[in-house]
């Protein structure tokens, strides 16, 4: 699967943005999908994730109650809704598919295989 990541951009803290991540290919709903980020100088990290059929998510503690993720298998769509968007926020936003997801969607940046090129979200205060 291939994947496109978009939506990223300048916003001033407190704001709100919508990432998008098309996929390829007519098997995206046996990926479960996530979204990670990467901001300067570190690890990337885990913020969201979908099981396949979109019943199921698991958020990182530092986006819960502001970042949803959703996904429409019919149009091979993975999005992440920010609100209340802060400076620490800021990052190289990456979507990414995990082909051996069984029910739970996972967290481990190494369980995902395929990996969309980023979409950089800028938070300004």
């Amino acid at each position: 699967v291939q994947l496109q990541a978009s939506g990223g951009g300048l916003v001033q803290a407190g704001g709100s943005l919508r990432l998008s991540c098309a996929a390829s290919g007519r098997t995206f709903r046996r990926y479960g999908m996530g979204w990670f980020r990467q901001a300067p100088g570190k690890e990337r990290e885990f913020v969201a994730a979908i099981s396949r059929s979109g019943d199921t998510t698991r958020y990182a503690d530092s986006v819960k109650g502001r970042f949803t993720i959703s996904r429409d298998n019919a149009k091979n769509m993975v999005s992440l809704q920010m609100i209340s968007l802060k400076n620490e926020d800021t990052a190289v936003y990456y979507c990414a598919a995990d082909e051996n997801v069984l029910r739970l969607p996972r967290v481990g940046v190494q369980e995902y295989a395929y990996w969309g090129q980023g979409t950089l979200v800028t938070v300004s205060s």
